[in-house]
C-alpha cells in the first residue's frame, strides 16, 4: 500500500494581500511635511553662513573687554557708501560702491596733494604694508576732490593704490572730519560691507601709526569669516595710467 506524501510548499495555495494605496490627501500631507523639512534645513544652513559675520561684530562692538580702548574713533552710526559717481584716471566713469569688498583706507585731498595730503598717502602706504599676508585685504584709495593735475612724483607713492576724482559737494555729505579738522586731514576707514566706520586722528605720525596698525588688527581678525583678499569689481591703478588732469 503506497505511503502518502504530505505536500509541498509548492503544493500549497497561494495566499494574495492586497495592499491599499495612500489617498491624495495623504500624499499631499507628505509632501507637504517634506517641504517644511527642506525649507527648515535651508534656514539652518543661511543661519550657519551668517553667523560668523554676527559673531565678529558682536565680538567687536559688543563683548570689548573694558581696559581696551581703540585708536580710531568708531562712526555711529556707520555710513555705507553712496551712489555716488567717481572718474578713475584713464577718465572711465564708475560708481563709489564698486569699491565694495575690501577694507579701505580712505585718503581724501586735492590733485595738488599738500604735505599734509602726502603724510597721509605714506602712512596709509605703512599701515598696509606693515599688516604682512593680511594686506591683500586692505586697499589704500585716494580720493581726489578737483580737477587739478597729479604730480607725477607721487607715482611711486601710489603704486597699487586706488585714485578716484569725486565731487567735493557730494563727498562731503558722507565722510565727515572732527570739529577743528578739514575733510583732506584724517585717514578713514570702511570695511568690506562699504560702512564707513572708523577715522584716524590727524595728523598720522609713527605713534599712531602703530596704533591705527593694532585696530587694523583686531578688525581683520574679527571679519577673518566674511571678507576675502582681492575685489570682485575690476578697478584701475595708477600704475596703468598715466597721472595728470582729469578728461
Amino acid at each position: 500500500m503506497p505511503v502518502p506524501v504530505p505536500p509541498t510548499a509548492a503544493d500549497e495555495p497561494l495566499g494574495l494581500t492586497v495592499h491599499s494605496l495612500p489617498s491624495p490627501q495623504v500624499l499631499e500631507q507628505d509632501e507637504a511635511r517634506r517641504t517644511v523639512r527642506g525649507r527648515l534645513k535651508m534656514l539652518l544652513v543661511m543661519v550657519i553662513c551668517a553667523a560668523p559675520v554676527v559673531a565678529s561684530y558682536f565680538t567687536y562692538y559688543v563683548l570689548r573687554p573694558e581696559g581696551r580702548r581703540n585708536y580710531g574713533e568708531l562712526i555711529d552710526p556707520q555710513r555705507p557708501l553712496p551712489l555716488m559717481a567717481a572718474q578713475d584716471l584713464k577718465g572711465k566713469v564708475l560708481n563709489l560702491q564698486a569699491l565694495r569688498g575690501q577694507w579701505l583706507l580712505i585718503t581724501v585731498a586735492g590733485g595738488k596733494c599738500n604735505a599734509a595730503c602726502q603724510n597721509n598717502l605714506y602712512w596709509a602706504r605703512q599701515l598696509r604694508e606693515s599688516l604682512g599676508k593680511e594686506k591683500d585685504r586692505v586697499d589704500r584709495v585716494w580720493l581726489v576732490q578737483d580737477a587739478d593735475p597729479i604730480d607725477p612724483v607721487l607715482q611711486g607713492a601710489l603704486r597699487g593704490a586706488t585714485v578716484l576724482r569725486v565731487p567735493a559737494a557730494e563727498l562731503g555729505t558722507w565722510l565727515a572730519a572732527p570739529a577743528g579738522h578739514a575733510l583732506a586731514d584724517p585717514i578713514y576707514l570702511v570695511d568690506p560691507l562699504g560702512n564707513w566706520m572708523m577715522r584716524f586722528p590727524a595728523p598720522m605720525d609713527l605713534r599712531g601709526a602703530a596704533k591705527a596698525k593694532i585696530d587694523l588688527e583686531r578688525l581683520l581678525r574679527a571679519s577673518a569669516a566674511w571678507d576675502e583678499p582681492g575685489r570682485s569689481s575690476p578697478i584701475d591703478r595708477p600704475t596703468t595710467a598715466k597721472l595728470g588732469a582729469a578728461p
